[in-house]
């Protein structure tokens, strides 16, 4: 039997479900297929459960510094288990919400893979499916480097499910994922190492944060060793051995990659419709998310552009406005904020130091570091960093960063100041709220000197 529809969504992560509800919503005919749980990565294998382990991690930094408030009492005990359950069963429920948010759209569920069996066709178990118009939303995948016993070693898809904490971990790579695990890890108590081939932390983030959170993520005991790659992985007695090309070798009880993902293009039959890919597996499409086939669509990690989930809603969204609402919608990659959960975290909106040099002719810096207030009381020496990147010309703020407490929290509420393009008089005509950490940035007035900027 043969079913047609308006749009055919491939994918119910969060941009398949944003485009699916938002197309029914105006008046599109949709079906949908996912071949795992409703809500992709982001639900069920990131965002989610990692920010849930995040505030574990937070709980048992804060018991360390309680009694500096006067609290006192038994040592508390962490069970990893009933962390495990309870994460678990909030990730369970985002599936039901999803599934009933699509019943509710009037979306048509499938449960399975579907793949495409020419430029207008899918089939989904025994089901063949046309469609006027098709969406690609299948996400991504860890990516594991080629070397001798990767066989041995986790990615952030088993970590949330380890039968118990080990006493230590190394953690292969630099980035979101790496740094979020390894804060995550050092704080429940397990020896943690990170190692990573470039010269720091964060490739791609400004110098200053990279800087700031490589020297504090080492304040607070993780070992963290750059510009050196594992060359091979092997069995011990009591755990595995790393053996690296720039650095000792390395005994561990887990070995974890953070070293990146690939979009999940594979097993799909894009390649019998005709939809062209990269170098790296991406779906190529325009600025309306349109890939080489007219009537194919994609959107969010499987294009691999800005792999975040809000962005991946925003583009699904835009595409249902585009076909089926008022008129064309363009995702603004301009100004999009973002956060890593480490300890400290990290967030920031807008241009690097280094971006804004390259495109504007004089930039302005503003950059201060201090002990936030939460820690003045007792032995923990954490440091909050604060950048502002400033147009000397327009006086338009062009970047805001931001390492420490609440930072991703605070970054939200300044984006929206970029995006409606504050200057830096703007930022000081604003009267901070006192005492917070996030009134520094509109009463930084002192211009940073030509190359202060942080080193480790």
């Amino acid at each position: 039997m043969s079913l047609h529809y308006d749009l055919f969504v491939l994918g119910a992560g969060s941009g398949g479900v944003a485009t699916a509800r938002a197309s029914a919503a105006l008046g599109a005919r949709v079906g949908i297929a996912e071949v795992d749980r409703m809500g992709g990565t982001c639900v069920n294998r990131g965002c989610v459960p990692k920010k849930l382990y995040v505030y574990a991690a937070q709980y048992a930094e804060g018991l360390r510094t309680a009694h500096t408030f006067g609290w006192t009492g038994s040592t508390a005990e962490f069970d990893w288990n009933r962390l495990k359950e309870n994460v678990f069963s909030e990730v369970d429920r985002l599936n039901g919400v999803y599934r009933t948010l699509l019943h509710r759209s009037g979306v048509t569920i499938y449960e399975g893979r579907a793949g495409f069996t020419g430029s207008r066709t899918v089939r989904v178990g025994d089901q063949t499916i046309t469609a006027d118009r098709f969406m690609v939303a299948t996400g991504s995948h860890p990516f594991i480097p080629e070397i001798e016993g990767a066989d041995l070693g986790i990615t952030s898809d088993e970590a949330f499910h380890l039968a118990r904490l080990p006493r230590s971990i190394a953690i292969i790579g630099g980035g979101y994922i790496a740094t979020e695990f390894a804060s995550i890890f050092n704080s429940l108590g397990v020896a943690t190492t990170l190692l990573t081939r470039g010269h720091d932390l964060l490739r791609g983030f400004d110098d200053d944060l990279r800087s700031h959170l490589h020297r504090e993520m080492q304040n607070k005991g993780i070992h963290i060793r750059c510009s050196t790659s594992i060359v091979n992985a092997g069995k011990t007695a009591g755990g595995l051995k790393l053996h690296c090309d720039q650095c000792e070798d390395l005994e561990t009880d887990l070995l974890m990659f953070a070293t990146g993902r690939r979009p999940n293009s594979a097993d799909f039959g894009l390649e019998l419709a005709g939809v062209e890919l990269n170098e790296r597996g991406a779906i190529i499409v325009d600025e309306l998310q349109q890939t080489s086939v007219p009537w194919i669509f994609a959107v969010g990690d499987v294009t691999d552009r800005l792999n975040l989930t809000p962005v991946a809603i925003r583009e699904g969204r835009g595409f249902a406005e585009t076909q089926y609402g008022a008129g064309e919608s363009k995702m603004d990659y301009r100004n999009v904020p973002t956060a890593v959960f480490s300890s400290p975290p990290v967030a920031t909106v807008g241009l690097t130091e280094n971006e804004a040099r390259q495109r504007y002719r004089q930039i302005d810096i503003y950059r201060t570091r201090f002990r936030p207030m939460k820690y003045t009381l007792g032995s923990n020496e954490e440091k909050t960093l604060m950048k502002l990147v400033v147009d000397s010309e327009s006086d338009r703020i062009l970047g805001v960063h931001m390492v420490g407490l609440d930072a991703a929290e605070i970054i939200q509420g300044f984006a929206v100041a970029l995006q409606a393009g504050a200057t830096k008089k703007t930022f000081d005509r604003t009267v901070g709220i006192h005492p917070t950490s996030a009134e520094e940035f509109v009463t930084l007035r002192e211009k940073a000197a030509p190359d202060s900027g942080l080193k480790i």
